[in-house]
Order: structure tokens, then C-alpha cells, then sequence
């Protein structure tokens, strides 16, 4: 405890963190218990510390106990990752910039004309949407039988096409300084996580046929019913052919499924024989067919017996011709 009041423990709460920066381990430990236990005693003693300035704090009743708000953290902790360097500004950046614009957000919630409700701004059923619209009204500028819907819809298929580029545009310059957004970065092939850039791979004629083969056979038919390009040759199957034995059976190969079965029913019965196996029973039974089959056999032997032997049947003697009953 004198040691404590000469030295006092140094600690950053903000990080539930204390030390003490005089603290000398003795030289009289020689093992490695003695080492161990000294940093147990040395730990315990810097908790107890933290605990009791958490304690001395002010604090608010909870249901499950009371809770101390943190002060702000004083040690620094250094970063794992480095700086994210600053993104360039894009054309639009640069132009507001320059003109003294200044951005203004938008609510999300616009007022819709047709229907005279709020809605959202964009999105399904968004207010003042283009393709809602059953009739255009015609201006003096509009060309004579030019559809005002194929040109409104072209109007927006350019404008997308236009962001689309300038975005990509921006993009590139974000790689010339090494500031590309971080989804970017996993999504490229090309490019480390880091943002620098990398010598690209060279792609190879096999890669382009995985690929090609991949895409074929993702389909729910496995590409059989899709029509093929010219020149295009069959995807190679990258995994094992499932082989079935034959239904039929025969010598060689068809008689494997019968083994196959049998052992298994093998198996089966030899493990719980004492339960499926009624010895009694079956030998009752097999005594009965016995029986059975032997008085079969004698009926049929009496039976064929008697189909041999003649039949001798009585009969009258016919009368001669001319002779009469007296």
C-alpha cells in the first residue's frame, strides 16, 4: 500500500484501463510460478483499483443495477488499418465550388400533382412520375408526329447513360490517388483491399472456358435448351459423373446390385436378429408348409394312380339281327 501512495496507478476509465509505469518485477524469481503468480497479484490489485474509482462515480438506478456513464477515453490507441486517404472531388464538387453553389437536401415526401397527395420523392409510386402520365400536353417547339412518350423515354434512357459515365469517370480518378470507397474495392478483381493498384492478371484461354461453361450451365436446364454461339464448343463437366449399376440382371456388373442388397439385409438381420427372428414361429411354420406340401403330393400321386388304371364299366350284350324276345 506504501508503494501505492508513492507510485499511484495510472488509469483511462474511457477504456476500463489502469497500469502502473514504476512497477519492477524482483529479480528473486527464478521460476516460472513465481513469475505467474506475481502478475496475478500485481492484476488483481490494478482491477481493484478501477473498481473502486467506477464505484466512486456518480451513477443511475437501473432494474438491473447501477449504471456509470464513462468519461472520454485519454489514451490513444493506435489504428490497425491506415488513414483513409481523402476521395478527389468529382466534376459536380468542382463546379458547385466554383459557382458558390451550396448543396440543399430534399425531403423525402414531394407533392403530386396528378393525385394531389404526398408521396415519395423516389421509388415505386413516387410522386410526378414520368411513366404515370396518360396524356402530354404538345408545345410550340415539338416536331409534327414525333411520339412525346418515345421521346421522354429516350430522354431518360440518355440522362442514365450520362450518370452512369460520369460516375465510372470519377471512380478512375479515385484509383489515380488510391481513395476508392471500400465496396469498390472488395468488388474489384484487379485492385487490393489496400487501393493501390495492382499489375493486372493476365486472363488465360482455360479461365475464359470455365467461365464461359460456368455461365452455360446456370441455367434450371443446365444450358441444354440454350441456343449456342458459333463456334462455341460443349462446357466440360468439372465434377464425377454419378454411375448407376444396371436394372437388369446378368453375370458381371448386373449381378452387383443383388450382392449389394443382400449385404445389406445381411447386416440388418444380423445385428438385431433377436428381434426380427421369432425361431418358434418360423419353424411352426416351416413344419406347416411341409405338412401341406407332402399331402399334395400324395393327392396328386393317388390322382394320377387312379387315371392309369382301366375302367372297367358293365355293358349289355347286343342282340343279333333277326333274333327277338321270346
Amino acid at each position: 500500500m506504501e508503494a501505492e501512495n508513492q507510485y499511484p496507478f495510472q488509469i483511462d476509465l474511457g477504456n476500463l484501463t489502469a497500469f502502473n509505469p514504476h512497477h519492477q518485477f524482483p529479480s528473486s524469481l527464478s521460476s516460472r510460478e513465481d513469475l505467474v503468480n506475481e502478475c496475478l497479484q500485481k492484476g488483481i490489485e490494478l482491477v481493484q483499483f478501477i473498481a473502486n474509482e467506477l464505484f466512486n462515480r456518480p451513477s443511475t438506478e437501473d432494474r438491473d443495477g447501477p449504471l456509470v456513464k464513462l468519461p472520454p477515453p485519454t489514451t490513444k490507441l493506435p489504428r490497425e488499418k491506415h488513414l483513409p486517404k481523402p476521395k478527389p472531388p468529382t466534376k459536380w464538387e468542382l463546379f458547385a465550388k466554383k459557382r458558390g453553389i451550396k448543396n440543399r437536401k430534399r425531403d423525402k415526401i414531394a407533392y403530386d400533382e396528378q393525385t394531389g397527395t404526398w408521396r415519395r420523392r423516389h421509388g415505386y409510386d413516387r410522386a410526378n412520375d414520368e411513366d404515370n402520365i396518360p396524356i402530354i400536353e404538345a408545345k410550340m417547339t415539338d416536331e409534327p408526329g414525333e411520339d412525346p412518350f418515345a421521346t421522354r423515354r429516350a430522354n431518360k434512357k440518355n440522362r442514365v447513360e450520362k450518370q452512369e459515365k460520369n460516375r465510372l469517370e470519377n471512380l478512375k480518378q479515385a484509383a489515380k490517388v488510391g481513395a476508392l470507397p471500400s465496396h469498390v474495392q472488395l468488388a474489384a478483381t484487379t485492385l487490393p483491399i489496400t487501393g493501390t493498384q495492382a499489375a493486372p492478371k493476365k486472363i488465360t484461354k482455360d479461365d475464359l472456358g470455365n467461365a464461359a461453361g460456368m455461365a452455360a450451365t446456370s441455367t434450371a436446364s443446365g444450358g441444354k435448351f440454350d441456343k449456342k454461339l458459333a463456334g462455341e464448343k460443349p462446357a466440360k463437366h468439372q465434377g464425377k459423373y454419378r454411375k448407376f449399376l444396371p436394372v437388369v440382371e446378368g453375370t458381371g456388373i448386373g449381378s452387383q446390385e443383388k450382392e449389394q442388397t443382400e449385404k445389406v439385409l445381411n447386416r440388418l438381420i444380423s445385428r438385431n436378429s433377436h428381434e426380427i427372428l421369432n425361431i418358434n414361429k418360423a419353424v411352426n411354420m416351416y413344419n406347416v408348409k411341409r405338412e401341406k406340401k407332402q399331402k399334395g403330393q400324395r393327392g396328386k400321386s393317388s390322382s394320377m394312380s387312379s387315371k392309369l388304371k382301366p375302367n372297367k364299366k358293365l355293358q349289355k350284350k347286343s342282340l343279333k339281327k333277326g333274333s327277338s324276345k321270346k
